[in-house]
C-alpha cells in the first residue's frame, strides 16, 4: 500500500516539496504562514500510489488517481496542489480550527492538521472503506493519526457526533448542498467550501450565511471526482456514431432530449461552421463561458470526441430537437488571437451555429469575470429570483443556486 523511500529518494522528495511550495507561493495559491508550512512539511508522495513519480508527486498542478472501478472511472484521488492550497486558503483554515473534510484520502487532512495545530482538530469522511483504511495507514505514518479523526460514511448526513466545525472543504464534486453541512457549521461564522456542479461545470465555491442564505466569498474553477452515496447525481449520456467512424458523446446533467432519436444520422449531414468575432488571449481562462452556455442555453451539454478528429472543438454544445451544435476556435494570425466558433450538424444546422455565436458575443458583453459574490444558496422554501439576463437559476434537490453575471460597468460620466 505504501512505499519506503530511499535515502536518495527522501532527498530528492524533500528538494522537489520545496520546489512545489515556491511555486504555489508565487502563484499566490497560498495566503498564510501556516498553510505554507504544511506543504513544506507534509510527504505529498506517500500518499499517492506506489509507482507515482515523485516529479509527477509534487507537479502544483496535477492531481493523482488513487482509485479507478473496472470501467476506468475515477473514484478517488489525491487533489492537485493549487486546488488544495486553494480550497484552504478559501475555508479560512487557522490554528486551533475544528475542520470537516468530505471526501477522503489522507494527504489534505494531514496538510488541515499541521494548519489547525495542536489545538484544532480535523475530522476526514469519506463512503469508501478502502479508501478511509488507506488513510487512516497513512496519516499514522507520517505521524498525523492523534490529530485527525478518520470516518467510514456517507456524508450527506453529516459527521454525527461530531459537534459543530468552523469550515467543511468537501473534496468531491458536489451537485447539491445537504442541509447536513450547513446544518454543522458553527452558527453565523463558518464556511463551507464545496466544488458545486452546476450542469456541467464545477466551482469551488466558498460559501457563508448571510440570513437564511449561504453567499459565497470566493470562487476557484475546478475539477474533482463525483460524489457518491446519497448525494450522487447522473449525467446522461449519448453517442452519436460519425461518418469517420469515430463517435461523439453528449453528456446532459438537465435539459437532455426528449426524443433523443430525432439526432440519429446528424453527424452525417452537412457540417456548417460560422465564426462570433469574440477573440481571446492564448492561455486566458474562459471558464465562465461554460457557466453561461449551462445557464442560458437551451439543451446544453458537453461533447466529446473519439476517434479521429475534434481536436478543435472546445467541449461546449448544444442539442435541440434534431441539431446538434458544437463551440469551436481557431488561431487569427491577423490579430494574434483566438476567435469562437460554432459548428453544427442537423436540419437547423445554420440556427444552431447561429444560436450558439449569439450566446458567445453576450457572455462576451456581460459575462467575464464573475463577482466573487456572484454565488448564492437559496435553501428549499426560500425566495428564489426569476432568471434573468444576467441570473442564471440551478435549481437542486435541496435549494436553488444562483449565479448574477456581472454586466457590462456603467459609462462614465461626461
Amino acid at each position: 500500500m505504501t512505499r519506503a523511500a530511499s535515502a536518495t529518494g527522501s532527498s530528492q522528495a524533500d528538494e522537489l516539496r520545496q520546489k512545489m511550495t515556491d511555486v504555489l507561493v508565487e502563484k499566490g495559491w497560498v495566503t498564510s504562514p501556516e498553510v505554507e508550512a504544511a506543504f513544506r512539511s507534509v510527504p505529498r508522495h506517500l500518499f499517492t500510489p506506489g509507482g507515482t513519480p515523485l516529479e509527477q508527486a509534487y507537479d502544483a498542478d496535477q492531481s493523482v488517481i488513487t482509485k479507478s472501478d473496472a470501467d476506468g472511472v475515477h473514484l478517488s484521488s489525491v487533489s492537485a496542489p493549487f486546488v488544495q492550497a486553494a480550497m484552504i486558503g478559501q475555508a479560512g483554515v487557522r490554528p486551533g480550527m475544528r475542520v470537516l473534510e468530505v471526501g477522503s484520502g489522507g494527504y489534505q487532512a494531514a496538510l488541515l492538521a499541521e494548519v489547525t495545530g495542536p489545538g484544532g482538530h480535523v475530522v476526514t469522511m469519506d463512503i469508501d472503506p478502502e479508501v478511509t483504511g488507506r488513510a487512516r495507514e497513512l496519516l499514522e505514518q507520517t505521524g498525523h493519526g492523534s490529530r485527525v479523526t478518520v470516518v467510514t460514511g456517507d456524508a450527506a448526513g453529516g459527521a454525527p457526533g461530531h459537534g459543530k466545525f468552523d469550515a467543511i472543504i468537501v473534496t468531491c464534486g458536489a451537485w447539491d448542498l445537504p442541509p447536513a453541512w450547513t446544518g454543522q457549521l458553527a452558527p453565523g461564522t463558518g464556511t463551507l467550501v464545496v466544488p458545486l456542479r452546476m450542469n456541467g461545470n464545477t466551482r469551488s465555491v466558498a460559501f457563508r450565511q448571510q440570513g437564511s442564505r449561504w453567499s459565497s466569498v470566493s470562487h476557484v474553477y475546478c475539477g474533482f471526482v463525483p460524489i457518491r452515496g446519497e448525494g450522487a447525481f447522473a449525467v446522461q449520456a449519448f453517442r452519436l456514431p460519425r461518418p469517420d467512424g469515430g463517435e461523439v458523446t453528449l453528456r446532459f446533467e438537465t435539459g437532455a432530449p426528449d426524443d433523443p432519436a430525432l439526432l440519429d444520422g446528424v453527424l452525417a449531414t452537412p457540417q456548417v461552421t460560422r465564426w462570433s468575432g469574440v477573440l481571446f488571449p492564448s492561455g486566458v481562462p474562459y471558464a465562465d463561458l461554460e457557466l453561461w452556455l449551462g445557464g442560458f442555453q437551451p439543451g446544453f451539454c458537453r461533447a466529446s470526441a473519439g476517434g479521429k478528429g475534434g481536436k478543435s472543438w472546445v467541449p461546449y454544445g448544444a442539442a435541440v430537437r434534431d441539431s446538434l451544435g458544437v463551440l469551436a476556435q481557431r488561431w487569427r494570425d491577423d490579430a494574434g488571437m483566438f476567435e469562437f466558433g460554432a459548428t453544427a450538424w442537423g436540419p437547423d444546422a445554420s440556427g444552431m451555429a447561429d444560436l450558439l455565436n449569439a450566446q458567445v458575443a453576450a457572455w462576451d458583453a456581460a459575462g467575464r469575470d464573475i463577482e466573487q459574490d456572484g454565488f448564492t444558496f437559496r435553501p428549499a422554501g426560500d425566495d428564489v429570483p426569476p432568471a434573468g439576463p444576467l441570473t442564471a437559476v440551478f435549481p437542486k434537490v435541496h435549494g436553488t443556486v444562483t449565479v448574477t453575471f456581472p454586466g457590462r460597468p456603467a459609462p462614465a460620466a461626461s
